[in-house]
C-alpha cells in the first residue's frame, strides 16, 4: 500500500485572511484535509510548499503580519 501523506499542519495556526502562514493551506485545503485522497494531498502539499516560499520572501521584506488562529486539521 501506498505511503500516507503526512499532514503539513506544524500546530501553530495563524490565519491572515484565508491562507494559514505557518503550513501554507488555505481555510478550505484545511478543512478538507482529511477527506482527500492521495493525489490531492500531494498536489495541496506541493501548492503550500510553494505559498511558504512566497511567505518567506515577503516575511525578509517585512510586509506580513499574521492575524488570527485557525484549526488544526
Amino acid at each position: 500500500m501506498a505511503k500516507d501523506i503526512e499532514n503539513p499542519c506544524v500546530s501553530l495556526c495563524q490565519l491572515n485572511s484565508e491562507l494559514c502562514i505557518s503550513c501554507g493551506r488555505t481555510r478550505e485545503e484545511i478543512r478538507k484535509w482529511r477527506g482527500m485522497k492521495r493525489p490531492e494531498k500531494m498536489a495541496t502539499v506541493q501548492k503550500a510548499s510553494v505559498r511558504m516560499k512566497a511567505i518567506a520572501r515577503k516575511k525578509g521584506k517585512g510586509q506580513l503580519s499574521a492575524q488570527g488562529v485557525c484549526f488544526q486539521a
